[in-house]
């Protein structure tokens, strides 16, 4: 699971890049994908493992330490259900074939979304892989799985709604970090940079309090085609911008 470094280097002097700390990619476009080519939607999920598989790779190679990518919202499960069916079992056809090659390149997978009414052996899935990458302390791969970024602020406002009945909690007394520490996310840092595929521009509900200042980066791509050129092209776009989190100086990166 690595790229040739001497690849990687001459790729990365090309053009000044700055790696983000913590990248979000909204996976969209599978379905188009398959479609442009007259090929069935679940052939587009195929070619998107490969595509998440490609990514992990590349945010090792160049230093990313968060990586999350949003894999199926709590909007999804509209779709029709052969289509969620053939997700979920990709899903664990994803992890049974790349569980040991993440624990040997040191990654810790977590899982962020909401857990109720998924099925036993999803849970039991989900549970297995967290607890056997969770000494690992390279890349950190988020997968957000059943989620949805209002459904996540709904949850921790009633977490800290019960702290405050309760009197562990003053109303007084809830800041910013109140809420951040009641999310999914706590202990993990806001993402520089959340990247969509497939030309659409907008954040669907991914990451709403945590995208508060990311830097937002539309590519025309569909997720099966984004390979290194696309991200190194997304890492030059990152470099240009100047991050000012609300002030007059850019921020030192």
């Amino acid at each position: 699971m690595s790229l040739d470094p001497i690849i990687a280097n001459t790729a990365a002097q090309r053009q000044p890049l700055r790696v983000p700390v913590h990248m979000g990619v909204i996976m969209d476009g599978n379905g188009r994908w398959a479609k442009a080519r007259g090929k069935r939607r679940t052939e587009g999920h195929i070619e998107g493992v490969k595509s998440l598989r490609n990514l992990v790779e590349l945010c090792i190679n160049y230093g990313v330490a968060h990586l999350t990518v949003f894999s199926f919202s709590s909007e999804n499960w509209s779709r029709p259900r052969e289509e969620i069916a053939f997700i979920f079992n990709l899903l664990r056809r994803f992890v049974a074939s790349d569980l040991q090659r993440l624990i040997r390149n040191n990654v810790r997978v977590r899982i962020i979304g909401t857990r109720a009414g998924l099925e036993a052996s999803l849970l039991r899935l989900i549970d297995d892989v967290e607890a056997k990458t969770a000494g690992n302390t390279g890349l950190e791969l988020i997968v957000a799985f059943n989620y949805g970024g209002k459904a996540e602020i709904v949850e921790a406002t009633r977490r800290i709604a019960a702290d405050v009945a309760a009197g562990r909690l003053k109303p007084e007394d809830i800041t910013e970090d109140t809420i951040a520490s009641s999310l999914y996310t706590s202990g993990i840092p806001d993402p520089d940079l959340i990247v969509r595929t497939s030309g659409e521009q907008r954040i669907s509900n991914f990451l709403l309090w945590q995208a508060a200042y990311s830097e937002l980066v539309f590519v025309d791509e569909y997720w099966p085609d984004f390979d290194e050129a696309s991200f190194l092209r997304v890492l030059e776009t990152f470099a240009r911008r100047e991050r000012r989190f609300g002030g007059i100086e850019a921020a030192t990166p």
